[in-house]
This record gives structure tokens, sequence and C-alpha cells, in this order.
């Protein structure tokens, strides 16, 4: 059974729910993609906790963090990380961020600076990629198709259905609490939230887009498309090597994977994440 042991933590005025595992000296923090929390990171973790110290948590309004009406954007959600980073993490640390939540990470490093010492990207969202350009009407599209399911998983066989994607990937405990978490009305609500926040921030980030890494980066990138998205797929995963490409110490690495790299591969992910830590030795880290 899964009994990871959490806290809430205060940031910006809101409430997120933080669970920390692991030991040893050394730091490393989880960003969630969309629609997901600190659940996802699951099966990784283990693979680090004689490691590090490991930080993974809820945004506010999803999983086990409190409720909001507001409609947080992606500025929002890397102010959270930023205050939540300040009153969880006493050290510098490395950054993991998945999907979506790249974008979060990624602004939020305009602020953190220095602290990250590493940073690992897992299939992350690339804005400039031309899958993105008309994604307004995309997350419209999908906000709709997303108003029917959240009625539906009220009932819990339903639920379970439209989960099945997730069932089949992730361990069997961590599927549980993400059913119970994240497959009922307000999961999907705030699920429905980030979308809109995706969509509001791809022409922000486009304008001005958030200042390139300095500390070592590694992007994992998935190589397994979904059936029907093969043209997209190919598109990202050339904007995402070619983001790469533009960093002084950033590598590019395709991974036999769908989009959940961490459930697949969660091996590929940890080892990724010990490869950013032995490039980036912090001799002024902290003891737990």
């Amino acid at each position: 059974m899964r009994q990871a042991a959490g806290r809430a933590v205060q940031v910006n005025d809101r409430s997120v729910y933080v669970e920390e595992s692991g030991t040893g000296p050394d730091r490393v923090v989880f960003e969630s993609g969309q629609g997901m929390g600190r659940t996802c990171w699951d099966a990784v973790l283990p693979l680090l906790t004689d490691r590090a110290r490991l930080v993974a948590y809820d945004r506010a309004g999803s999983g086990r963090s409190g409720r909001t009406t507001a409609q947080l954007g992606i500025d929002d959600m890397a102010a959270d990380l930023v205050a939540m980073v300040e009153a969880v993490v006493p050290s510098r640390f490395v950054l993991v961020a998945h999907s979506m939540g790249a974008l979060v990470a990624r602004r939020a490093m305009e602020r953190l600076g220095p602290q990250v010492r590493g940073l690992l990207l897992v299939d992350p969202t690339p804005e400039n990629a031309p899958v993105y350009d008309t994604f307004d009407q995309t997350a419209a599209k999908v906000d709709r198709a997303m108003g029917v399911t959240q009625a539906l998983v009220r009932f819990r066989p339903l639920a379970r259905v439209v989960s099945e994607n997730v069932r089949r990937i992730f361990p069997a405990d961590t599927y549980r609490a993400m059913l119970a978490e994240d497959f009922v009305p307000d999961g999907i609500a705030q699920t429905r939230k980030e979308f809109k926040a995706v969509a509001a921030a791809i022409p922000q980030l486009r304008a001005e887009p958030p200042g390139l890494p300095t500390c070592p980066t590694v992007l994992l990138s998935s190589s397994r498309p979904a059936k029907g998205r093969e043209q997209q797929h190919a598109l990202i995963a050339e904007h995402q090597r070619r983001w790469a490409e533009t960093l002084a110490d950033g590598r590019f690495e395709e991974v036999d994977s769908g989009h959940f790299i961490q459930a697949e591969q969660p091996g590929t992910v940890a080892d990724s994440i010990g490869h950013l830590l032995d490039r980036s030795p912090d001799r002024h880290t902290r003891s737990a």
C-alpha cells in the first residue's frame, strides 16, 4: 500500500500538499504534468531513496492540496513552486518536471536561479512547436469533452473506465490513489483549469520566453507516439531537440516510452537524476 506521509504547506495564500522521502544530503524536487500530482513520481522515488531527500507535491487545487476556485496561470503555479521550495528545501537541488510542469519549472527558474543545480525535463511541452499554434482551439474542444467526463466520474465504475490508460502503466497502489484524488469531479475540474492555463500561456511564453537554464540540463523525449498522433509527436520531438541544443550544457535523449516516461521507464528517469547530481556536486548542502 502507498503510505507516504505528507503535510500542507502555505504558499501565496494557497495550500499545497508536500510529501518528502529519502535520505542524504542531496535534494530533488519534482513538478508534475497537467492533471497529475505527486503520485505520478511513485515509480521513480524508491530508486533514489538512498541517494537524496525527495520532494513531490500537488499543485494548488490538485490531489490532496487545498481546492481553489481561482483560475491559476502558469506564472501563478511557478510562484507557488518557488514559495514551496523556499519553505521546504534548505539547500540547492535538482529540479525534475514532466510535460506541462516543464513550463512551470522554466518560469520558476527565473526566480530560483543558482539554487537549481541541475534540471531534468521529462517529455516537456515545447511551446514553439507548430502543434501549439491553435492550442486555444484544441483546449476548448478538450474542455467540452472533459465537462462530460467530469459528470461521468461521479459514477465510480465509469471513473475506472476513463482512467484505464493510467491504470495500465502506473503501480496498482499509485493508481488507486489517482482514482481517489484525480479521477473525481474536483480533480477533472482542476485538469480543465490547467488546460486553460496552458492555452493562455502559449502566446505569452512565445512573446517572452523564459530564460535558458545555465545549469546542467537533460531532456528526455518519448519515442512512442499515441496512435494517430505520429506527425504531431515528430514535430514536438524535433522542437524539444532544438531547444536542448541551444543550451550551453544540455543533453537530449530519446526514451523507448510513451508520454509518461516516469511510469514506463522509471529507471531511466532515476539514472538521469543521478547523472545531474554527479555532474554538479553541492559541497554546501546541509544534512537532512
